[in-house]
């Protein structure tokens, strides 16, 4: 995995500035089940704080599926997250896919857009599952997009997404749940979602006929790739410290981390996808999901770094 050299920082830990706000963050009810199924990519994203890419290898074995599957009937979860890497290529995944719609009411799809123009069948499928589906889409702008993602991938992602509303998704008529995920180009926040979302509504009917239903604005974390970028580029402390001084405690209680639980491609357990990329594991020990009775109980301290700024600068990353 790509990695940077760590630098000293000159704002204070997060641990620190929850303290002087006067806010905890502790679990409340986990009802979403995160599933992690591999780094595997056909893309090598530069913001990508999990350095997936063509040249990994791990990926979730089919006997670590099945004890996911068993841990989500235990645990009683009211949605399943199933993300990557890129989800598509993982072997396997149809077959996982049906038998996790079996035990949530909800189930996520955190698509690649290239990955999966090359799989009809599977958006078939998704369809039929009535899975929602993720995909991430930075920006409007194809230079802007195939710098970040790759030569071509806004092109590609305009064909799937097409694709996508061909099979119903993002149309009100037939009730498929498409949302697009946007992250800025660079060390810099991203602009407010509501009026991001209204453009990107705006311009893709406009130009290409496509719709979807929401659009989410995330900050970068700075771990994997990413974190190597800034380091590379002389921008990581000023990155962090752009975290930290957007700090705002009022997005804590709405944190993701408080309701939900992450299991690896290995199958280990992690209180979020970005603390399972630095290797911070749920409850400072490394448990098996096989071994896992149930959901984390409410009340349980939840393990933070530095990244967790990049939670909770400005409106947050709920």
């Amino acid at each position: 995995m790509e990695t940077g050299s760590p630098a000293r920082p000159t704002h204070r830990p997060f641990a620190d500035a929850l303290a002087r706000s006067g806010v905890e963050l502790r679990r409340g009810d986990t009802t979403t089940l995160q599933v992690n199924v591999g780094f595997l990519c056909n893309q090598s994203c530069r913001h990508c704080h999990l350095s997936a890419g063509p040249a990994r290898t791990e990926v979730m074995s089919r006997e670590t599926m099945a004890a996911v599957e068993a841990y989500a009937g235990r645990g009683r979860f009211s949605l399943i997250d199933v993300t990557g890497g890129a989800p598509e290529l993982v072997p396997g995944i149809e077959g996982f896919l049906e038998r996790l719609t079996l035990l949530a009411p909800r189930v996520i799809f955190r698509a690649n857009l290239t990955a999966l123009a090359r799989r009809p069948e599977l958006v078939a499928l998704l369809a039929r599952l009535r899975v929602a589906v993720v995909a991430s889409f930075p920006s409007l702008s194809a230079s802007q997009t195939d710098t970040q993602r790759g030569a071509g991938v806004f092109e590609t992602s305009i064909g799937t997404l097409r694709m996508l509303n061909a099979a119903g998704y993002g149309r009100e008529d037939a009730g498929l749940e498409l949302n697009l995920v946007s992250n800025p180009g660079g060390a810099f926040l991203p602009p407010g979602q509501a009026p991001t979302e209204a453009r990107f509504q705006r311009e893709l009917a406009r130009a290409w006929g496509i719709t979807f239903n929401h659009l989410y604005t995330f900050a970068n974390m700075p771990l994997g790739r990413f974190r190597a970028w800034l380091v590379s580029s002389g921008n990581l402390e000023g990155y962090l410290r752009q975290l930290a001084e957007g700090f705002n405690p009022c997005t804590v209680g709405g944190l993701m981390c408080r309701s939900l639980v992450s299991v690896s491609w290995e199958g280990v357990l992690f209180d979020c996808d970005f603390n399972q990329a630095c290797d911070l594991p749920l409850g400072a020990i490394r448990t098996h999901v096989s071994s896992a009775g149930g959901a984390p109980a409410p009340g349980a301290a939840i393990a933070t770094g530095d990244h967790c700024y990049a939670c909770t600068a400005g409106s947050g990353f709920t």
